[in-house]
């Protein structure tokens, strides 16, 4: 997908922040600091549109990006910050789980991981979360250039055990600084978008 125009649209906490339900729209959810906007930056070919940080837990809201007037791109708050009160992360809990349960134009929830870590017990509460809402489970192993070549396929099937992902081409390992996946995602989103439009004629 040529990118012609990116914005951020929307930044919502509450229901009525959030933009109008008139195009598809594609969810990112991961634990804090998982590369959630360096992955959005990347998709969009934009050093800063979403806003990156090295302090974990900094995306307390749900950003809205709108695409070419086609599509937006969703980034949620991360989840699994242990610095902060427990009241601030059943906060942040409340406020994803409103957006994945009532937004009606959702057509997927991708999950994001760190290729090189092993999956949280939160990672994996979410991806079943993500499979029980109905989606297809798709995860993203990001900072894929942070470790050898030869370690990614090691890595990639440490993350289908323990998130119990059944096949293993749904896990895409994705570098945000070579970008070398960006258009694979596009044609995956661009399918989804096409599978939709057709199911709803």
């Amino acid at each position: 997908m040529k990118i012609n125009k990116a914005d951020l649209e929307k930044v919502a906490v509450e229901e009525k922040q959030y933009p109008k339900e008139n195009l598809p729209e594609f969810a990112f959810a991961g634990r804090s600091n998982v590369g959630k906007s360096s992955f959005i930056n990347a998709m969009l070919n934009r050093k800063n549109l979403a806003r990156t940080s090295s302090t974990p837990g900094k995306t307390r809201t749900i950003n809205f990006y709108k695409v070419n007037d086609d599509l937006r791109l969703v980034d949620l708050p991360g989840y699994g910050y242990a610095k902060i009160a427990k009241s601030e992360k059943e906060k942040w809990a409340g406020i994803i789980n409103r957006y994945l349960e009532n937004r009606e134009n959702l057509l997927e929830t991708i999950l994001l991981v760190d290729i090189r870590h092993e999956p949280t017990a939160l990672d994996k509460q979410m991806y079943d979360y993500i499979l029980d809402s109905g989606f297809s489970g798709i995860v993203i192993a990001t900072k894929k250039d942070k470790i050898k070549r030869s370690q990614v396929d090691k890595q990639i099937s440490l993350i289908a055990k323990k998130l119990g992902v059944e096949h293993r081409e749904n896990i895409i390992p994705f570098s945000s600084t070579k970008k070398d996946e960006v258009q694979d995602m596009w044609f995956i989103f661009e399918d989804m978008i096409r599978f939709h439009e057709e199911n709803e004629e």
